[in-house]
């Protein structure tokens, strides 16, 4: 009697193990083939990202004849002071407007920058938080999450003084910055978003600490 209820419940400790080990690896299959999906997504925007019009933005030829008559908006081709690109040359990722890419090799990202910070747009890419624009003299504050997999800005704790972020932006413009300062700060710092530039482009890459504690800051400029 004591033995048949004792194979009872190692039979059913056995059957939990396994539908936890079932799950498990559910769980980490599932987030691997999302990983996979959304690292493949961003690197084939950037590897086709020209910095020039999108296809659906090219005018027709009877576009382009009412766009020479008095009607033209002559501020269509006027900079965004908050972005530093045309109007005229905005892409899209996902339905989100785009600035322009970074690439880092030393974490393998690749990622489009979108143009405004919201609940999606960060669930889905990088965006720009602050700065005159991307490739723009100061510096422009970009923000991405730590999900701790890989994804968006998870390996900034991976970067070293010295690496480099390439940035391409809408008008086609490719710099490249050097990592000079990384640093932890409180969320509520942003005592670093103004700082003195020399009337050249700086790039700050902001983000969480794995604990989310406290944000993880890299600065980089054009050397």
């Amino acid at each position: 009697m004591f033995e048949s209820k004792y194979s009872k419940v190692l039979t059913i400790i056995l059957v939990i193990v396994i539908v936890a080990i079932i799950g498990l690896l559910g769980f980490l299959g599932y987030d691997y083939y999302q990983n996979f999906v959304v690292t493949k997504d961003t690197s084939d925007f950037v590897d086709n990202f020209q910095g020039d019009v999108t296809d659906d933005q090219i005018p027709s030829e009877d576009q382009t004849t009412s766009d020479n008559n008095d009607n033209e908006n002559p501020f269509d081709q006027i900079k965004n002071p908050e972005t530093g690109s045309s109007s005229s040359n905005k892409k899209t990722y996902k339905g989100f407007g785009v600035l322009g890419t970074m690439e880092i090799p030393a974490t393998n990202f690749k990622y489009p920058v979108l143009e405004k910070v919201t609940k999606k747009s960060i669930e889905t890419a990088v965006a720009f938080l602050y700065g005159n624009g991307l490739n723009q003299p100061g510096n422009s504050v970009i923000i991405g999450h730590n999900y701790r997999n890989g994804l968006f800005f998870s390996n900034n704790k991976k970067l070293n003084i010295g690496d480099k972020i390439y940035v391409t932006d809408n008008d086609g413009n490719k710099v490249t910055y050097t990592i000079y300062n990384k640093f932890e700060t409180t969320p509520e710092d942003t005592s670093f978003y103004q700082r003195d530039t020399g009337g050249k482009p700086e790039i700050t890459l902001s983000t969480c600490t794995d604990d989310s504690s406290a944000r993880l800051i890299i600065l980089g400029r054009v050397e």
